[in-house]
């Protein structure tokens, strides 16, 4: 494929943006009523005032406090900060003689790799992104920092991103929109390409707003993303460049055939989420009502409404109170109480809750929770999370970890370049999510060996101690330095044998005579 120039750039972005349009009501509702802080569908970021309040039209916060339930307990499930939480490990391609030395080289890099990671803002980021997540679609980019921090997690608003489809289903093209200052192009970009129109604006009005596109597209030919920043307005391109990874992560929570944009547990809750709202809202107006009434007043030439104020309530004129003439003020009665709506609220609660996966054992704000609550916990979210889970691995984790040695290993942090493709190196999940699932095969085989010991000798010699320590090792991801090789296993076995023989001692004469008694 040919160096796409500007317009056709503009063109596929139009086109990108279009179809994310359609997505615009669904995602607004989310935004609005679920993550109101984080919405840019209201106008903020085309035009408003920075600093405006977002939650106008919200009256319970329900869904707010579900949502950063959610994503916090899926970033400690799976990326848990400061944590270790993936493990480089060999693959098929590489043969059985040479995976031991190969894997502590891998846990080696494993190590370095989360050494570099705890000097980024990786864990603040996360959590920004798996907000967006839980909409449905979610984006952070990966790029290089300085020697304070080696590598940069820019959680992007959804709302700033169109992306576009490979022939696979995989997110090849993405396109952003860019907000910044003009003195700070230059810094930003270093290669940018300074033109005539960019110098003077960076010159009159350094501190101006200036709005940017950048674009990353996968030329399939070369095989190879062509990175493009994007002037809109000049019609210039500022920067190009060629890279073999993608800077941007884009994650779907779960994707429906035909579509390309994400729909996560909000899009699902999101009608009990408005009736919540509006149920909160209509039994606020009611308490009012109750609280200040509503008075009728009788225009009886002896009280006059226009000169009569009952704060905070309302007086109506009418033309009489009941009766011949009435009194001259009398409430007004209402249409009856919300005293129903209580069940009606706890009940959409509750949905919201489940299908936000807020609803687990017993809360876990307890002071003393064992290790087998604790695992059920993990386990219980893990069936919970469904296909999702297997996504947020490849299309979440996968590349990060892949984005991540790249950066690395174009900075000089690792010796060799490693190529995560699941033959040579692969990325195995260690959080206690994926960890949940592990132990159950664990736990099957630790009773198999009860079992087979129960049964005597016989049952003893169907177990290969060696083998079941390793596979127990491998699940529960023990480093495989801490790990004996055969080698030292087979000098450990003979020194075990020297010292047992040295502990009985060389057979005596009487020994000897008597042996050859029973013997004979």
């Amino acid at each position: 494929m040919a160096r796409l120039n500007v317009r056709d750039l503009m063109e596929r972005e139009a086109k990108a943006q279009s179809r994310k349009d359609q997505w615009r009501t669904i995602y607004e509702d989310c935004y609005e009523f679920a993550l109101p802080q984080r919405n840019l569908y209201d106008g903020n970021y085309e035009g408003g005032t920075a600093g405006q309040r977002k939650m106008g039209r919200v009256f319970d916060s329900t869904a707010i406090s579900a949502t950063q339930r959610f994503a916090n307990r899926i970033q400690a499930g799976l990326f848990p900060p400061q944590k270790q939480w993936c493990r480089l490990e060999t693959g098929s391609g590489i043969p059985e003689a040479q995976t031991p030395q190969a894997q502590a080289a891998l846990d080696a890099y494993t190590t370095r790799m989360f050494e570099v990671m705890r000097q980024t803002n990786f864990d603040l980021a996360m959590g920004e992104f798996l907000l967006d997540l839980c909409v449905g679609t979610a984006v952070m980019m990966v790029t290089p920092g300085d020697e304070a921090t080696p590598i940069r997690f820019t959680p992007i608003p959804q709302y700033l991103v169109s992306i576009e489809e490979g022939s696979f289903g995989n997110v090849d093209n993405v396109y952003r929109k860019i907000r910044m200052k003009a003195e700070a192009i230059p810094q930003e970009y270093p290669d940018a390409e300074i033109t005539p129109e960019l110098a003077d604006a960076i010159s009159r009005s350094p501190s101006k707003e200036i709005d940017l596109m950048d674009a990353v597209v996968y030329d399939y030919e070369t095989g190879v993303y062509c990175y493009h920043v994007i002037w809109p307005a000049k019609r210039q391109e500022l920067v190009y460049r060629t890279m073999k990874s993608s800077p941007f992560i884009v994650a779907r929570y779960m994707k429906v055939a035909g579509e390309i944009y994400g729909r996560g547990p909000l899009v699902t809750a999101i009608a009990d989420i408005k009736t919540l709202n509006k149920t909160v809202e209509l039994v606020l107006k009611n308490a009012s009502l109750s609280i200040s009434g509503v008075y009728t007043a009788a225009d009886d030439g002896v009280l006059n409404p226009q000169n009569v104020k009952i704060q905070p309530g309302a007086i109506i004129g009418v033309a009489r109170n009941g009766g011949a003439q009435g009194p001259s003020l009398s409430p007004l009665p209402r249409a009856g109480d919300f005293n129903t709506s209580q069940i009606v609220m706890n009940d959409l609660r509750m949905n919201i809750k489940k299908v936000l996966m807020d609803d687990t054992l017993p809360p876990d704000n307890m002071s003393a929770r064992s290790a087998t609550e604790i695992a059920e916990r993990s386990r219980e979210l893990a069936s919970n999370l469904g296909s999702a889970f297997g996504r947020l691995i490849d299309e979440t984790m996968v590349p990060l970890v892949s984005r991540i040695l790249y950066v690395m290993d174009q900075a000089g942090y690792i010796d060799l370049p490693l190529k995560v493709n699941g033959v040579e190196v692969k990325v195995t999940p260690v959080a206690p999510l994926a960890q949940a699932q592990k132990l159950q095969e664990v736990n099957d085989i630790v009773q198999f060996m009860q079992i087979a010991n129960s049964l005597g000798p016989q049952g003893q010699m169907a177990l290969s101690i060696p083998r079941i320590t390793a596979f127990i090792a491998d699940k529960m991801n023990i480093k495989q330095d801490l790990l004996t090789t055969p080698e030292e296993q087979e000098m450990m076995m003979q020194q075990m044998q020297a010292q047992a023989m040295a502990e009985q001692g060389p057979p005596t004469a009487d020994d000897g005579g008597a042996t050859m008694e029973a013997m004979q």
